[in-house]
């Protein structure tokens, strides 16, 4: 859905009738509906700091959203109903705490920590870069996908025996592609496979929005739980392999290697 009215953030996102028929008219997609299921879950308890407080980018953040915790929880909650079944699921990891930070620093966003604690840092120096225009709901936008990527970070499990965090690896190809995938599934980057949002790559292994808008396509054209499916192997499979849990999900044929899956994606969508 898109929009054009310029907003404060209410504390929980809530959007009545008619700013959700305003949307409609823009480049900007709102917040996808939090699951009935999942609205009394909690996420984790949300611990804010704010380490630039003098700076023009914690300024407009606070203007934008003024109440980050309950902001940042319901977000939670799009990313956990995009990974998972529902809160009784037992591989739903049982987040105790979440300290976001926003902090004067050249980058955008990471995560760090592990267990039941984990940490997210903003740059107010990207929030600036992204007010440019006082355009008040690309902020919203770009907030929004940043921490849907983040959180994916937070709640997806993690594949063994396939690699390291090093930047080419299967494994570093499904944490941050898995990441992309639920900003693309949310809405926070562009679902149509023509826009600019989406890179143009001749290999899967890009990782980032290259891998995620591919694993996005397979859930809308191969199973409508791809997502939450593949990032269930994790744990279904021992030593884990992306051909391995691409068969696991869409049967054990020959078309269903990553590689053929991906020629099938790009000739779909006009690569």
């Amino acid at each position: 859905m898109k929009r054009t009215l310029t907003f404060i953030i209410a504390a929980a996102l809530t959007i009545g009738a008619q700013a959700q028929a305003i949307f409609n008219a823009t480049k900007y997609h709102a917040p996808i509906k939090v699951e009935k299921k999942w609205k009394k879950y909690n996420p984790g308890e949300v611990e804010f700091h704010d380490e630039a407080p003098e700076s023009e980018g914690s300024k407009i953040y606070h203007n934008i959203i003024p109440n980050p915790a309950p902001y940042i929880q319901e977000n939670a909650l799009r990313v956990l109903q995009t990974l998972y079944w529902g809160p009784k699921d037992p591989n739903v990891p049982k987040l105790k705490r979440i300290i976001y930070t926003i902090k004067d620093y050249d980058g955008i966003s990471e995560k760090y920590g592990h267990g039941d604690h984990v940490g997210i840092r903003y740059s107010t120096n990207w929030i600036e870069r992204c007010f440019a225009g006082n355009d008040t709901l690309r902020l919203d936008y770009e907030t929004r996908g940043v921490l849907y990527h983040e959180l994916t970070h937070a709640y997806q499990l993690s594949p063994e025996g396939c690699g390291q965090y090093d930047g080419k690896s299967e494994y570093w190809i499904f944490i941050e592609g898995m990441a992309d995938a639920v900003r693309v599934a949310c809405g926070c980057f562009d679902q149509d496979f023509s826009s600019k949002d989406r890179p143009r790559a001749n290999t899967w292994r890009k990782g980032y929005r290259v891998t995620g808008y591919f694993l996005y396509w397979l859930m809308l054209n191969k199973d409508k739980d791809f997502l939450r499916k593949f990032n269930r192997t994790a744990v279904e499979i021992k030593p884990w392999s992306w051909d391995k849990a691409m068969k696991h999900i869409l049967g054990d044929k020959p078309e269903n290697t990553t590689e053929a899956l991906w020629q099938e994606y790009l000739k779909a969508i006009g690569d």
